[in-house]
C-alpha cells in the first residue's frame, strides 16, 4: 500500500474528476483524495483575489476542497457585476457579464430599456427591450481569467416576453473577435420561429422581410436558421461564436450582437448578460 502523501502527490498531478472518483478505491486514497495539497493544484491561481472579491468575501472555509465546491456552485465578484464559476469535474473556469458589465445600445435611456430584478436572474438587475430599432449588445473579456488551451464559447442570455415584436424579422450578426487574430462570425435570430406570426408579419411588412433576411442571411457560416436555445436556468442563450486560449497569452476578446439592418422597431426581449464558457465539457453531475 502506497503512504498517502504518496498517493496526495499522484492525484495531484491527474483532473478533478479522477480524483472524486479515486477516494472510493480506499481508505489511503480516500484520505489523499480529501488533502488541501491536492484540491489547492485544482483551485485557480487567483482563488483567493477571487474570494475577496465576492459579495460573500467573510466567509470562511475548513478546507480547500470546500472552497473547490463553493467555486463550482459559482460566486459573483466585481460589485456582483459578474459571476465566475468551475466546472466541478474539469475545473474548467466560466464568466458571466451581467447585462450592467456589457454595453447595450441606450440602456441608460429610459424610453428604450427598463432595469428590474427578473425571475431566475442570477443578478439583481436585468434590461429588458421597451422599443428601439437599433440594437447592439457588446461585451469583452481578457483571455488571461479563463482556463488556458481551452476552446470557448460566448452565449447571450435573454428571455422573450410575451409582448415581444420585431424579433424574428430580420437576424442579427454576431462576432468573436480577439487581438491575436481570432475571429468568428455568424447570424442569428432574437426569437424563435412562430409561423402565426411569421405569416401577419408578411402581410404587414410584404416582402421586406424576405429581403432583408436573404442580405444578411448570406453572412450565416452554414446557412441555417439558428435561434436562442433553452438553458436549465429557465433562460435561453444566443451563441455568438467561439475562440480559444493558450498557455501564457492574455488577448483580449470581443463579442457582440448587432441588428441595425432590418429598421423595424423591436421590444420585449431582456438581457441578463454574456456567458462565457468552455464548449464540450465533461457533465457538471452530482
Amino acid at each position: 500500500m502506497l503512504p498517502e502523501a504518496c498517493v496526495a502527490n499522484i492525484l495531484a498531478f491527474t483532473s478533478p474528476v479522477d480524483t472524486f472518483s479515486s477516494s472510493k478505491v480506499s481508505s489511503v486514497f480516500w484520505l489523499a483524495a480529501d488533502s488541501d495539497y491536492v484540491w489547492e493544484k485544482f483551485l485557480p491561481s487567483d482563488y483567493k483575489s477571487l474570494i475577496s472579491q465576492s459579495s460573500d468575501h467573510n466567509r470562511s472555509f475548513s478546507s480547500k476542497k470546500e472552497i473547490y465546491r463553493c467555486l463550482c456552485d459559482s460566486i459573483l465578484i466585481d460589485n456582483d457585476r459578474k459571476m465566475f464559476k468551475i466546472n466541478k469535474f474539469s475545473g474548467k473556469i466560466t464568466y458571466i457579464l451581467s447585462a450592467r458589465d456589457i454595453s447595450i445600445t441606450q440602456s441608460d435611456q429610459a424610453s428604450y430599456w427598463s432595469w428590474g430584478n427578473v425571475s431566475n436572474s442570477r443578478f439583481s438587475e436585468s434590461a429588458e427591450l421597451k422599443t428601439i430599432d437599433r440594437l447592439e449588445v457588446k461585451g469583452k473579456i481578457q483571455t488571461g481569467v479563463l482556463s488556458p488551451n481551452t476552446k470557448y464559447g460566448a452565449y447571450l442570455i435573454v428571455k422573450v416576453t410575451k409582448g415581444a415584436y420585431g424579433l424574428d424579422l430580420v437576424p442579427a450578426e454576431t462576432l468573436i473577435k480577439s487581438t491575436n487574430g481570432q475571429m468568428n462570425k455568424n447570424t442569428a435570430y432574437l426569437c424563435c420561429l412562430d409561423e402565426k406570426k411569421q405569416q401577419m408579419k408578411r402581410l404587414f411588412y410584404g416582402n421586406r422581410e424576405e429581403r432583408m433576411t436573404i442580405t444578411v442571411e448570406a453572412l450565416a457560416a452554414d446557412g441555417k436558421r439558428r435561434e436562442p436555445k433553452s438553458r436549465d436556468d429557465g433562460w435561453m442563450e444566443i451563441e455568438l461564436g467561439e475562440f480559444e486560449t493558450r498557455e501564457g497569452e492574455d488577448d483580449e476578446v470581443n463579442m457582440s450582437l448587432t441588428e441595425v439592418k432590418g429598421y423595424q422597431l423591436k421590444g420585449g426581449i431582456v438581457i441578463d448578460g454574456i456567458e462565457v464558457r468552455p464548449k464540450c465539457l465533461i457533465p457538471n453531475l452530482e
